[in-house]
C-alpha cells in the first residue's frame, strides 16, 4: 500500500498553483511571464530593464534615465513614506510611474487625498473594465476567476483624471478603477486590477485591455520592478544578509569548504591517544638499604664479611682480570701493580681477608675494619 501511494504521488499531475505571484519568471496563472516577455515588443524598445532591488534603493543609489517609466504590478504595493519621497522626486523630474495593485499604502493615498474601497469577497459576476475614450471593442474584457474588486471612492478632481471604470449600468462613476495624477512634470497612473496583467488573463483574449492601459506610458526607457512581488523568492535562512552580499557569500562558501577539508584530512591523519606509561622506578638503593638493615638487625657479621669479600674478589676479577682462586704472593704482586697500591698495603688486605675467611664467627669490629680496608684500597 505504501509503495502504491508513493507511485501515485509521483505520477499524478501537480495541482495548478493559483497563488498570486506577478513575477516575470513565474508561468503559473497569476504570474507575469507573458507580459514581461511581450512588453518590450509592445513598447517597441530595447531599453527595458528589470530592477531586482527595492525601489527606494534603486532610486537612491542609481542614476536613472530621464523620460522613463517605472512599472509596479502586484496585488499589494506598500509604498511607505521613504519610498513615496523618492517616487515624488522621480515624478517631478518628468518621469512616469505605473502602479497596478489592490492596495498602495496609506502614505500615498493620504498624501494624494485618495480613498479606496475593496470588496474582499471573490466576484460572483463577471467584471467588465472599460477605459474612457477608448474605441468600443468588439467584446468587453471579462474577469472573474480569483478576482475581487477595488475602486477609487474619492480623489482630488483638480489633479486627478479618471481613465477607466468597471462597467456598471447603475452607477458607472462609482466604479472608477484607473486614474491619472499629475505630479510635477511627471505622471502617476494608479490601476486596481493587476489580474489584467497576469498570464491567465493575458492568454484568455483580454490582452487588448492590458495593452490599452499600458499605452498611456510612452517613454524612452522602462523599468520593471521585480522586488515588490508576492511571488518573489526570498532567502529564509538566518544568513540571508551574508548570502545576499557577493563578497560575504564567497567568504562563507570558502570557510565551509575549508572546514570540510580540515575535518576530512584531520580526521584521517589524527593518531589515537597514546596512554602515558609510567617507567619502572629504580629501587636498587632502597632494596640494598633494606637488606643491610636486616643483616644489621640479626647481627650476622660473619655473613656480611663473607659477602663483602666475595664482592671485592668479583670486582678484582672484572676490573683487573686476575684469577682469585689462589691468593698467593704472585697474586698480591699483580694486584698491587694493577691497582697502583703498594705491595705492603695489598698484602695486608689479602691477609685480612684470609683471616676472616677462616674465622667461623666475626665481630662488628672486624666488619668495620674490613670495610675500611677495602674502601681505602679501592679509593
Amino acid at each position: 500500500m505504501i509503495l502504491v501511494i508513493i507511485i501515485i504521488e509521483l505520477v499524478r499531475p501537480k495541482p495548478l498553483n493559483w497563488h498570486n505571484s506577478y513575477t516575470s519568471f513565474d508561468k503559473i496563472p497569476f504570474g507575469s511571464y507573458v507580459l514581461a516577455e511581450e512588453l518590450p515588443n509592445f513598447l517597441g524598445t530595447d531599453h527595458f530593464t528589470k530592477i531586482p532591488v527595492h525601489p527606494f534603493e534603486f532610486l537612491s543609489d542609481s542614476i536613472y534615465k530621464q523620460n522613463s517609466t517605472y512599472f509596479f504590478i502586484n496585488d499589494n504595493i506598500p509604498i511607505d513614506l521613504q519610498l513615496y519621497t523618492k517616487l515624488q522626486q522621480y515624478l517631478e523630474d518628468g518621469n512616469t510611474v505605473f502602479a497596478s495593485g489592490k492596495f498602495f499604502g496609506n502614505t500615498l493615498l493620504d498624501s494624494l487625498k485618495i480613498k479606496t474601497e475593496t470588496s474582499y469577497a471573490l466576484t460572483e459576476d463577471v467584471i467588465h473594465p472599460v477605459l474612457f475614450g477608448a474605441p468600443k471593442p468588439k467584446y468587453l474584457p471579462h474577469f472573474k476567476k480569483k478576482t475581487y474588486t477595488t475602486v477609487f471612492k474619492s480623489f482630488d478632481t483638480l489633479k486627478t483624471k479618471a481613465l477607466g471604470y468597471f462597467k456598471n449600468e447603475k452607477a458607472p462613476l462609482s466604479q472608477i478603477n484607473f486614474i491619472k495624477i499629475k505630479q510635477g512634470a511627471g505622471t502617476l497612473y494608479l490601476h486596481t486590477l493587476p489580474e489584467a496583467f497576469s498570464n491567465y488573463y493575458m492568454l484568455t483574449d483580454n490582452q487588448n485591455y492590458a495593452a490599452n492601459c499600458l499605452s498611456y506610458t510612452k517613454n524612452d526607457f522602462y523599468y520593471w520592478d521585480t522586488y515588490i512581488k508576492s511571488g518573489r523568492k526570498e532567502v529564509s535562512s538566518p544568513l540571508r544578509f551574508v548570502l545576499s552580499q557577493v563578497s560575504l557569500r564567497w567568504a562563507y562558501y570558502l570557510f565551509a569548504i575549508g572546514l570540510l577539508l580540515f575535518v576530512l584530512f584531520k580526521g584521517k591523519r589524527e593518531q589515537r591517544i597514546i596512554p602515558i606509561v609510567t617507567p619502572l622506578k629504580n629501587t636498587s638503593i632502597e632494596f640494598t638499604q633494606t637488606i643491610g638493615d636486616l643483616y644489621l638487625q640479626h647481627q650476622d657479621y660473619s655473613n656480611i664479611i663473607h659477602k663483602k669479600i666475595t664482592y671485592f674478589l668479583e670486582k678484582v676479577r672484572s676490573d683487573y682480570y686476575l684469577d682469585t682462586s689462589n691468593l698467593d704472593a704472585t697474586f698480591i704482586t699483580k694486584l698491587a701493580h694493577k691497582s697502583t697500591n703498594t705491595t705492603e698495603k695489598t698484602e695486608a688486605l689479602i691477609q685480612l681477608i684470609k683471616n676472616y675467611r677462616q674465622n667461623p664467627v666475626n665481630s662488628e669490629v672486624a666488619l668495620i675494619k674490613l670495610n675500611k680496608a677495602i674502601e681505602e684500597f679501592i679509593a
